[in-house]
Protein backbone atom coordinates (compact mmCIF):
# COMPACT_ATOMS: atom_id res chain seq x y z
CA UNK A 1 0.00 0.00 0.00
CA UNK A 2 1.60 3.56 -1.03
CA UNK A 3 0.21 7.06 0.69
CA UNK A 4 1.42 10.29 -0.99
CA UNK A 5 2.52 13.47 0.85
CA UNK A 6 3.26 17.02 -0.65
CA UNK A 7 2.63 17.69 -4.24
CA UNK A 8 -0.28 16.72 -6.32
CA UNK A 9 1.53 16.29 -9.50
CA UNK A 10 1.18 12.20 -8.38
CA UNK A 11 4.71 11.55 -8.29
CA UNK A 12 6.05 12.39 -11.62
CA UNK A 13 9.77 13.48 -12.35
CA UNK A 14 10.30 17.60 -11.16
CA UNK A 15 11.01 19.76 -13.90
CA UNK A 16 14.35 20.04 -14.84
CA UNK A 17 16.23 22.89 -13.53
CA UNK A 18 16.52 26.03 -15.27
CA UNK A 19 18.86 29.05 -15.33
CA UNK A 20 17.15 30.50 -12.77
CA UNK A 21 18.01 28.02 -10.47
CA UNK A 22 20.22 29.12 -7.54
CA UNK A 23 23.68 29.09 -7.33
CA UNK A 24 25.05 28.76 -3.37
CA UNK A 25 28.32 29.35 -1.96
CA UNK A 26 29.95 26.77 0.14
CA UNK A 27 28.44 29.23 3.28
CA UNK A 28 24.78 28.82 2.04
CA UNK A 29 25.43 25.69 1.27
CA UNK A 30 25.98 24.61 5.17
CA UNK A 31 23.42 27.19 6.39
CA UNK A 32 20.97 25.30 3.88
CA UNK A 33 21.49 21.80 5.40
CA UNK A 34 21.57 23.45 8.95
CA UNK A 35 18.14 24.58 8.78
CA UNK A 36 16.80 21.11 7.37
CA UNK A 37 18.13 20.01 10.05
CA UNK A 38 16.37 22.09 12.66
CA UNK A 39 13.07 21.95 11.01
CA UNK A 40 13.56 18.63 11.24
CA UNK A 41 13.92 18.38 14.83
CA UNK A 42 11.10 20.49 15.45
CA UNK A 43 8.95 17.32 14.81
CA UNK A 44 12.10 14.30 15.54
CA UNK A 45 13.32 15.14 18.99
CA UNK A 46 17.08 12.90 20.53
CA UNK A 47 18.11 11.98 16.88
CA UNK A 48 20.58 14.61 15.73
CA UNK A 49 22.90 12.72 14.55
CA UNK A 50 20.77 10.65 12.39
CA UNK A 51 19.14 13.53 10.89
CA UNK A 52 22.32 14.80 10.03
CA UNK A 53 23.49 11.60 8.53
CA UNK A 54 20.29 11.54 6.03
CA UNK A 55 20.77 15.50 5.46
CA UNK A 56 24.37 14.73 4.04
CA UNK A 57 23.52 11.72 2.40
CA UNK A 58 20.95 13.57 0.12
CA UNK A 59 23.40 16.19 -0.32
CA UNK A 60 25.68 13.78 -1.56
CA UNK A 61 22.79 11.93 -3.69
CA UNK A 62 23.00 8.92 -1.55
CA UNK A 63 20.01 6.87 -0.14
CA UNK A 64 20.11 5.70 3.17
CA UNK A 65 18.45 2.21 4.92
CA UNK A 66 17.53 2.47 8.35
CA UNK A 67 17.70 -0.57 10.81
CA UNK A 68 15.93 -0.68 14.46
CA UNK A 69 12.89 -1.89 16.58
CA UNK A 70 9.44 -0.49 15.31
CA UNK A 71 7.94 2.11 16.81
CA UNK A 72 11.30 4.82 16.97
CA UNK A 73 10.39 6.99 14.64
CA UNK A 74 11.81 5.98 11.41
CA UNK A 75 8.76 6.65 9.06
CA UNK A 76 8.22 9.82 10.83
CA UNK A 77 11.59 11.07 10.65
CA UNK A 78 11.21 10.17 6.82
CA UNK A 79 8.53 12.63 6.56
CA UNK A 80 9.53 15.29 8.45
CA UNK A 81 12.77 15.48 6.40
CA UNK A 82 10.74 15.38 3.01
CA UNK A 83 8.36 17.93 4.04
CA UNK A 84 11.55 20.20 5.15
CA UNK A 85 12.26 19.99 1.81
CA UNK A 86 9.56 21.65 -0.78
CA UNK A 87 8.85 18.06 -2.02
CA UNK A 88 7.47 14.95 -3.33
CA UNK A 89 7.08 11.51 -0.65
CA UNK A 90 5.84 8.64 -1.29
CA UNK A 91 5.19 5.43 1.04
CA UNK A 92 5.38 1.78 0.25
CA UNK A 93 4.56 -0.62 2.65
CA UNK A 94 6.70 -3.48 1.70
CA UNK A 95 4.74 -7.00 2.50
CA UNK A 96 5.20 -10.62 1.05
CA UNK A 97 2.30 -10.02 -1.67
CA UNK A 98 3.70 -6.63 -2.61
CA UNK A 99 4.72 -7.16 -6.85
CA UNK A 100 7.56 -5.03 -8.91
CA UNK A 101 4.64 -3.56 -10.80
CA UNK A 102 3.10 -2.27 -7.26
CA UNK A 103 6.67 -0.15 -7.08
CA UNK A 104 7.27 0.95 -9.92
CA UNK A 105 4.15 1.10 -12.31
CA UNK A 106 2.14 -0.92 -14.93
CA UNK A 107 0.70 -0.54 -18.24
CA UNK A 108 -2.60 -0.43 -18.46
CA UNK A 109 -4.60 -0.41 -21.91
CA UNK A 110 -6.92 2.56 -22.56
CA UNK A 111 -10.21 0.90 -24.06
CA UNK A 112 -10.72 5.25 -25.39
CA UNK A 113 -7.27 5.52 -27.43
CA UNK A 114 -6.50 1.47 -27.41
CA UNK A 115 -3.10 1.88 -26.41
CA UNK A 116 -1.20 1.20 -23.70
CA UNK A 117 -0.61 3.86 -20.96
CA UNK A 118 2.14 4.11 -18.15
CA UNK A 119 0.45 4.65 -15.19
CA UNK A 120 3.25 5.47 -12.55
CA UNK A 121 4.11 3.48 -9.08
CA UNK A 122 5.00 4.78 -5.66
CA UNK A 123 8.53 5.45 -7.25
CA UNK A 124 7.77 8.37 -8.80
CA UNK A 125 8.26 11.21 -5.78
CA UNK A 126 11.58 12.75 -4.64
CA UNK A 127 11.96 11.50 -1.20
CA UNK A 128 10.39 7.24 -1.21
CA UNK A 129 10.13 5.14 2.22
CA UNK A 130 10.34 2.20 1.42
CA UNK A 131 8.76 0.80 4.80
CA UNK A 132 10.38 -2.73 6.13
CA UNK A 133 11.51 -3.51 2.54
CA UNK A 134 13.36 -6.97 4.18
CA UNK A 135 9.46 -8.27 4.12
CA UNK A 136 9.18 -8.78 0.43
CA UNK A 137 10.60 -11.44 -1.51
CA UNK A 138 13.70 -10.37 -3.54
CA UNK A 139 11.97 -10.13 -6.81
CA UNK A 140 10.48 -7.12 -5.12
CA UNK A 141 13.29 -6.12 -3.68
CA UNK A 142 15.16 -5.62 -6.96
CA UNK A 143 12.59 -3.22 -8.17
CA UNK A 144 14.61 -1.17 -6.32
CA UNK A 145 17.97 -1.86 -7.81
CA UNK A 146 17.65 0.24 -10.85
CA UNK A 147 15.99 3.25 -9.13
CA UNK A 148 18.62 3.62 -6.69
CA UNK A 149 21.65 3.61 -9.10
CA UNK A 150 20.49 4.97 -12.56
CA UNK A 151 17.24 7.04 -11.32
CA UNK A 152 15.19 5.51 -13.60
CA UNK A 153 12.63 2.27 -14.08
CA UNK A 154 12.17 0.28 -16.99
CA UNK A 155 8.71 -1.78 -17.59
CA UNK A 156 7.88 -3.41 -20.75
CA UNK A 157 11.31 -2.59 -22.44
CA UNK A 158 10.50 1.34 -22.08
CA UNK A 159 12.34 3.08 -19.55
CA UNK A 160 11.12 6.18 -17.68
CA UNK A 161 13.23 8.85 -15.75
CA UNK A 162 12.45 9.38 -11.90
CA UNK A 163 11.97 12.50 -9.78
CA UNK A 164 15.03 15.17 -9.77
CA UNK A 165 16.48 14.83 -6.92
CA UNK A 166 15.41 11.00 -5.80
CA UNK A 167 16.20 9.63 -2.35
CA UNK A 168 15.15 6.19 -1.10
CA UNK A 169 14.78 5.91 2.81
CA UNK A 170 14.21 2.36 3.08
CA UNK A 171 13.60 0.65 6.81
CA UNK A 172 14.72 -3.08 7.79
CA UNK A 173 12.71 -5.22 10.15
CA UNK A 174 15.52 -5.64 13.12
CA UNK A 175 13.57 -7.80 15.05
CA UNK A 176 11.09 -10.19 13.20
CA UNK A 177 13.91 -12.38 10.93
CA UNK A 178 12.07 -15.35 10.43
CA UNK A 179 9.13 -13.31 9.26
CA UNK A 180 11.58 -11.65 6.74
CA UNK A 181 14.16 -12.12 3.74
CA UNK A 182 17.51 -11.50 3.55
CA UNK A 183 18.31 -8.28 1.41
CA UNK A 184 20.60 -9.08 -1.78
CA UNK A 185 24.37 -7.47 -1.47
CA UNK A 186 23.37 -5.99 -4.61
CA UNK A 187 20.95 -3.69 -2.61
CA UNK A 188 22.95 -3.44 0.53
CA UNK A 189 25.74 -1.81 -1.54
CA UNK A 190 23.51 0.74 -2.86
CA UNK A 191 22.28 2.20 0.21
CA UNK A 192 25.18 5.38 1.03
CA UNK A 193 24.38 4.73 4.78
CA UNK A 194 22.97 2.73 7.06
CA UNK A 195 21.81 3.81 10.57
CA UNK A 196 20.21 2.74 13.35
CA UNK A 197 18.07 5.63 15.76
CA UNK A 198 18.09 3.55 19.05
CA UNK A 199 15.63 3.86 21.76
CA UNK A 200 15.45 7.77 23.03
CA UNK A 201 16.62 8.88 26.54
CA UNK A 202 14.12 9.62 29.14
CA UNK A 203 14.31 13.12 29.10
CA UNK A 204 13.72 12.97 25.03
CA UNK A 205 11.43 10.55 24.88
CA UNK A 206 9.42 12.97 27.39
CA UNK A 207 9.96 15.78 25.55
CA UNK A 208 8.49 14.04 22.35
CA UNK A 209 5.63 13.14 24.03
CA UNK A 210 4.69 16.50 24.57
CA UNK A 211 5.46 18.04 21.50
CA UNK A 212 3.24 15.23 20.19
CA UNK A 213 -0.17 15.82 22.60
CA UNK A 214 -2.80 17.31 21.01
CA UNK A 215 -1.83 17.94 17.28
CA UNK A 216 1.20 16.23 16.13
CA UNK A 217 4.39 19.02 14.77
CA UNK A 218 4.16 17.01 11.46
CA UNK A 219 1.51 18.83 10.55
CA UNK A 220 1.99 22.10 10.59
CA UNK A 221 5.81 21.60 10.00
CA UNK A 222 6.76 23.81 7.08
CA UNK A 223 9.80 23.65 4.10
CA UNK A 224 12.66 25.33 4.85
CA UNK A 225 13.80 24.62 1.66
CA UNK A 226 13.18 24.42 -2.11
CA UNK A 227 14.21 21.73 -4.94
CA UNK A 228 15.63 24.14 -6.56
CA UNK A 229 17.94 25.09 -3.34
CA UNK A 230 18.38 21.35 -2.87
CA UNK A 231 19.75 20.99 -6.71
CA UNK A 232 21.74 23.44 -6.46
CA UNK A 233 22.91 22.33 -2.99
CA UNK A 234 24.27 18.54 -4.68
CA UNK A 235 26.06 20.59 -7.34
CA UNK A 236 28.16 22.39 -4.79
CA UNK A 237 28.51 19.31 -2.54
CA UNK A 238 29.86 17.56 -5.79
CA UNK A 239 32.40 20.61 -6.56
CA UNK A 240 33.93 20.07 -3.34
CA UNK A 241 38.05 19.33 -3.14
CA UNK A 242 38.71 15.82 -2.59
CA UNK A 243 43.10 16.22 -2.62
CA UNK A 244 44.86 12.99 -3.34
CA UNK A 245 46.44 12.42 -0.27
CA UNK A 246 42.57 11.86 0.94
CA UNK A 247 41.50 9.81 -1.74
CA UNK A 248 44.54 7.66 -1.12
CA UNK A 249 43.42 7.25 2.65
CA UNK A 250 39.93 5.86 1.60
CA UNK A 251 41.76 3.50 -0.83
CA UNK A 252 43.83 2.32 1.90
CA UNK A 253 40.75 1.91 4.07
CA UNK A 254 39.10 -0.16 1.63
CA UNK A 255 42.24 -2.33 0.52
CA UNK A 256 42.25 -3.43 4.86
CA UNK A 257 38.98 -4.17 4.62
CA UNK A 258 39.45 -6.79 1.86
CA UNK A 259 42.53 -7.97 3.52
CA UNK A 260 40.67 -8.53 6.43
CA UNK A 261 37.18 -9.47 5.48
CA UNK A 262 35.41 -12.41 3.52
CA UNK A 263 34.04 -9.33 1.70
CA UNK A 264 35.03 -5.87 1.95
CA UNK A 265 34.33 -2.55 0.98
CA UNK A 266 33.36 -2.25 -3.30
CA UNK A 267 34.41 0.49 -5.23
CA UNK A 268 30.74 1.78 -5.13
CA UNK A 269 31.63 1.87 -1.70
CA UNK A 270 34.64 4.42 -1.75
CA UNK A 271 32.60 6.26 -4.10
CA UNK A 272 29.97 6.70 -1.50
CA UNK A 273 32.26 7.31 1.42
CA UNK A 274 33.94 9.91 -0.53
CA UNK A 275 30.55 11.89 -1.68
CA UNK A 276 29.75 11.52 1.46
CA UNK A 277 32.48 13.37 3.28
CA UNK A 278 32.27 16.08 0.69
CA UNK A 279 28.75 16.48 2.39
CA UNK A 280 30.22 16.71 5.33
CA UNK A 281 32.62 19.29 4.71
CA UNK A 282 29.75 21.62 3.23
CA UNK A 283 27.93 21.31 6.51
CA UNK A 284 31.18 22.61 8.33
CA UNK A 285 31.71 25.07 5.82
CA UNK A 286 34.33 24.13 4.14
CA UNK A 287 35.52 24.09 0.26
CA UNK A 288 38.02 20.94 0.70
CA UNK A 289 37.49 17.48 2.42
CA UNK A 290 39.97 16.52 5.08
CA UNK A 291 40.81 13.13 6.61
CA UNK A 292 38.60 14.07 9.97
CA UNK A 293 35.21 13.87 7.01
CA UNK A 294 36.40 10.50 6.13
CA UNK A 295 36.58 9.05 9.38
CA UNK A 296 33.00 10.49 10.55
CA UNK A 297 31.25 9.06 8.02
CA UNK A 298 33.22 5.73 7.34
CA UNK A 299 31.31 3.34 9.62
CA UNK A 300 27.72 4.19 8.65
CA UNK A 301 28.69 4.11 5.01
CA UNK A 302 30.77 1.16 5.08
CA UNK A 303 30.09 -1.60 7.50
CA UNK A 304 26.60 -2.44 6.04
CA UNK A 305 29.48 -3.33 2.82
CA UNK A 306 31.35 -5.60 4.67
CA UNK A 307 31.07 -9.48 5.58
CA UNK A 308 33.60 -10.80 8.37
CA UNK A 309 35.02 -13.69 7.83
CA UNK A 310 33.56 -17.37 9.01
CA UNK A 311 31.94 -17.46 11.94
CA UNK A 312 33.66 -14.77 13.92
CA UNK A 313 31.76 -12.53 15.77
CA UNK A 314 33.15 -9.60 14.65
CA UNK A 315 30.67 -7.12 12.82
CA UNK A 316 30.95 -5.38 9.90
CA UNK A 317 31.25 -2.25 11.88
CA UNK A 318 34.48 -3.87 14.08
CA UNK A 319 36.30 -3.90 10.94
CA UNK A 320 35.73 -0.12 9.88
CA UNK A 321 36.79 0.71 13.22
CA UNK A 322 39.96 -1.48 13.12
CA UNK A 323 40.56 -0.36 9.47
CA UNK A 324 40.57 3.29 10.80
CA UNK A 325 42.36 2.39 13.99
CA UNK A 326 45.26 0.87 11.91
CA UNK A 327 45.71 2.43 8.61
CA UNK A 328 47.79 6.18 9.10
CA UNK A 329 47.04 9.29 7.63
CA UNK A 330 49.64 10.71 5.27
Amino acid sequence: MTDADADTDGGRPAAAATDRQPRLSIAETGELATAVIENTEEVIVGSHDAIEHIVTAMLARGHVLLEDVPGVGKTMLARAIARSFESSFNRVQFTPDLLPSDVTGVNVFNQKTREFEFRSGPIFANVVLGDEINRAPPKTQSALLEAMEEQQVTVDGATHALADPFTVIATQNAVERNRTYELPLAEVDRFMKRLELGYPTPDDESAMLETVVGTHPIETLEPVASLDQLRAARERVAAITVAEPVREYVTRLANHTRERAQLGVSPRGSLSLLRAAQARAALDGREYVVPDDIQHEAVVTLAHRVRPVGESDETGRDVIRAALSSVRVE
